[in-house]
């Protein structure tokens, strides 16, 4: 394709100073995704919580770039629903949760949200990123959620559940989990089309590892569309 002349504004007409380069206007800034319906019966009391969460992210979230703006239009369907149906996998014996390179929060403080009676722990290396965590934590008043900079290959803590979201391929991943749960804990990692491929590749380093059970796992039949696709296995 051709470029437009220096002197031309493309789709419109010549610039009226000669020897002025047109200045293209700004596209418009994409718009959050209005609250799907189908939000209330995944967060039920949370909801208001979530809203909350979902105007810090599409705000301050975009402006720390934890968030990329382009991401605003499926805010909900790809991160806040995608993360909360996970809370179905967690059933009550669980009592504390470790999110591994927590990020903007997604899943931890989605889960801290749903299980108030779970303390979660948001686990992220870079500090920016924590600031940012515990605003979230603080203005959505999360009681049960705490914030904790640092590396997983660094830290002590252990929790009955780890989760975690897009921090690393499941083969270097497993043994960052496994070396942060708890022994007969579980390990939650959402991923997506690739799982099954993951867990192939990462059966080896599993089994050393001394995992158990790791399976692809769906969370959210008949809640969202398409269900999140999660790798579990226990320690």
């Amino acid at each position: 394709m051709s470029a437009a002349p220096d002197d031309t504004v493309p789709g419109g007409t010549p610039d009226q100073v000669p020897g002025r380069t047109a200045e293209l206007a700004p596209g418009p800034e994409p718009e959050p995704e209005p609250v799907p319906g189908l939000a209330a019966g995944v967060f039920g009391t949370a909801l208001p919580v979530a809203e909350a969460y979902a105007g810090l992210l599409a705000t301050r979230g975009v402006q720390e770039g934890l968030l990329g703006p382009h991401e605003l239009p499926r805010l909900w369907d790809r991160h806040l629903l995608n993360c909360a149906v996970v809370a179905e996998l967690i059933d009550e014996r669980y009592r504390t949760l470790l999110d591994l390179g927590s990020g903007a929060g997604l899943p931890g403080l989605v889960l801290a949200m749903l299980r108030p009676d779970m303390e979660v722990t948001l686990l992220e290396p870079m500090e920016r990123r924590c600031r940012f965590l515990a605003e979230c934590v603080t203005e959505l008043g999360l009681a049960n959620a705490s914030v904790l900079r640092g590396r997983a290959e660094d830290v002590t803590v252990r929790a009955e559940v780890v989760t975690s979201r897009a921090v690393a391929p499941l083969s270097r991943l497993a043994g960052l989990a496994m070396g942060t749960v708890r022994p007969g804990g579980m390990v939650l990692a959402i991923k997506g089309r690739t799982a099954a491929q993951e867990l192939k590749a990462a059966k080896s380093v599993l089994r050393r590892l001394g995992a158990r059970d790791a399976e692809v796992v769906r969370a959210g039949h008949g809640k969202v569309d398409p269900a999140t696709t999660v790798v579990r296995f226990f320690a």
